[in-house]
């Protein structure tokens, strides 16, 4: 498979023009891909309609965080698709209570709630949180508050919009749902301020991907987690982008030694073959649900928890954490070098970084990236987004790297 090269590389071709036609003319146009159509994957690698070969530095948002067709995965997914994929959860099967068990042990809890999407899971995190603050914590009846923060992105659920602050996400879908106060993130005082009784919850990503790759000042985390024992609410960690290996630990709130009440996790999970998500935290908080509160037909499926299965044994040596570790740090140092005048500003932790440019917008940068041979993906104007797969050679990574200095440069 020969490299992109040239002007020509990315988006041409008679093949990549009829499908995007095709795309064009009967997809909603809920997004806005860039110009090149993959037609198949390996490891870190993708290859295109017309045969060009790209590096994936986005890896589907940390969906892929193990590579394009990890053999183990593969093996997982074959080896389930010959046995049984779906019996709903009228009835149990051989992969679920392993996988629960199994997820629950990795994250340090004690109980999991399987869903689909990441979407799910935060609607899920939504409703325990509720339910418990109704049932524990004492509630008055339809008077419970979550707390978020400016930047967050969770999904685009009509509920998980309502308290969005990213004009494109919420506008448009209202009425909105009540219940949400919205403060600044990063800003204890901004969130001490918004406490109070009523507060059942407080969902915070520990990172925000969406919003560029924003660390929050050091020591946040830990306040947040005081101020929820303070005033009794839970502590939920959005950790569908920024767990399982991301940031160069299992899970980012490790970072700062921060144990939150509820993770919420998905995209990795499925090994990028399937969607699985899942809310997990203890048996006193997940116990609040009975039988018919709360369901999917789909969530905890067999094929599901069979890859799930496997991505845990994949996170449970260490390894993966490890190389995330090394090589972002390799990652960071080599972003940081670039020319002032090309580039503002370098965010993130781990195999993760958010790249602030000066004189080009996201979209632009990543277009040129694509003619270059690399995927990634723009936010927020003038930032893109790097998120490699934590197999990605050391080599390869630096072949990336070359590539965006020449590209941006």
């Amino acid at each position: 498979m020969n490299t992109p090269t040239g002007e020509a590389a990315a988006g041409s071709g008679t093949r990549t023009a009829a499908l995007r036609a095709m795309t064009t003319a009967h997809s909603a146009h809920n997004y806005h891909p860039l110009p090149v159509v993959i037609a198949d994957g390996e490891g870190a690698w993708v290859r295109d309609v017309e045969g060009h070969r790209y590096l994936d530095m986005l890896a589907a948002y940390s969906a892929v965080n193990f590579g394009h067709r990890h053999p183990r995965l593969i093996a997982a997914a074959q080896r389930q698709l010959d046995r049984v994929t779906l019996v709903s959860r009228a009835f149990d099967h051989d992969q679920f209570g392993p996988f629960c068990a199994e997820l629950a042990t990795l994250a340090g809890m004690e109980m999991v709630l399987p869903m689909n999407t990441g979407a799910e899971a935060v609607e899920t995190a939504i409703k325990t949180a509720r339910k418990w603050g109704y049932q524990v914590k004492g509630v008055p009846a339809d008077e419970a508050v979550i707390i978020a923060f400016e930047g967050n992105f969770h999904g685009r659920t009509t509920t998980i919009v309502s308290f969005s602050t990213d004009p494109l996400a919420r506008e448009g879908f209202g009425p909105y749902t009540p219940g949400f106060r919205v403060v600044p993130y990063g800003d204890a005082a901004a969130l001490a301020g918004a406490m109070d009784e009523k507060v059942v919850g407080v969902l915070v990503e520990p990172i925000q991907g969406e919003a560029g790759v924003i660390v929050p000042p050091p020591g946040y985390l830990g306040q947040v987690r005081e101020l929820c024992d303070r005033y009794g609410a839970l502590m939920m960690a959005d950790e569908i982008q920024s767990g399982l290996g991301r940031t160069g630990t299992t899970f980012a709130c490790e970072h700062e030694n921060v144990v939150p009440d509820i993770y919420i996790l998905g995209k990795a999970l499925g090994g990028g073959i399937v969607p699985v998500s899942a809310v997990v935290s203890s048996a006193a908080i997940l116990g609040v649900f009975q039988p018919g509160q709360h369901g999917s037909t789909f969530g905890g499926n067999p094929l599901g928890c069979a890859v799930g299965r496997e991505v845990i044994a994949l996170l449970a040596t260490g390894e993966m954490q490890e190389r995330s570790a090394k090589l972002g740090t390799h990652l960071h140092s080599r972003l940081s070098a670039l020319p002032r005048q090309m580039v503002a500003q370098v965010r993130g932790r781990g195999l993760w970084a958010g790249v602030e440019f000066t004189a080009i917008g996201g979209r632009e940068a990543c277009e040129r990236l694509a003619r270059h041979g690399v995927l990634a993906k723009d936010t927020h104007g003038t930032t893109i987004r790097l998120a490699p797969p934590l197999i990605i050679s050391e080599a390869d990574l630096d072949w990336a790297l070359d590539r965006i200095a020449e590209a941006l440069s």
